[in-house]
């Protein structure tokens, strides 16, 4: 099943680099989604399959820390590029003659950039009060 996921969101990565007619601000951000998708199940899932593997059910601290920061990382950033998938889509249906003004590839860069900032310092700051 995690081999599925992670070749389901790499072929959507591939179908949107591959296709010029995919170079819109919609696919842009669904292929950032995809790419978190993969990073987010890769947070847990190999680790979760060694445990399997090899009966045992032992996490060090370090371990369970970093595993911890990076699974907040994607998680937030998940829900971010939802809200601004959400934000794309408002601006298509209610400004549509306006869309390419607004939507501009700068634009959805700099939506991308804030969402992973912010993703990391959410993250962060939970991991810090770990700490």
């Amino acid at each position: 099943m995690y081999l599925v996921t992670v070749l389901g969101n790499l072929l959507i990565i591939l179908a949107t680099i591959s296709d010029s007619h995919l170079h819109t601000p919609m696919y842009f951000f669904l292929s950032n989604l995809s790419f978190v998708d993969i990073c987010f199940t890769s947070t847990t899932i190999p680790k979760m399959l060694v445990n399997i593997q090899t009966q045992s059910k032992d996490i060090n601290y370090t371990g369970c820390i970093t595993q911890m920061c990076f699974f907040l990382i994607f998680g937030e950033l998940d829900n971010f590029l939802l809200a601004v998938m959400a934000y794309d889509r408002f601006v298509v249906i209610c400004h549509p003659l306006h869309y390419t003004a607004i939507m501009t590839p700068r634009l959805c860069g700099l939506l991308v950039r804030v969402c992973w900032i912010l993703s990391v310092l959410h993250a962060l700051l939970q991991c810090l009060m770990v700490l």
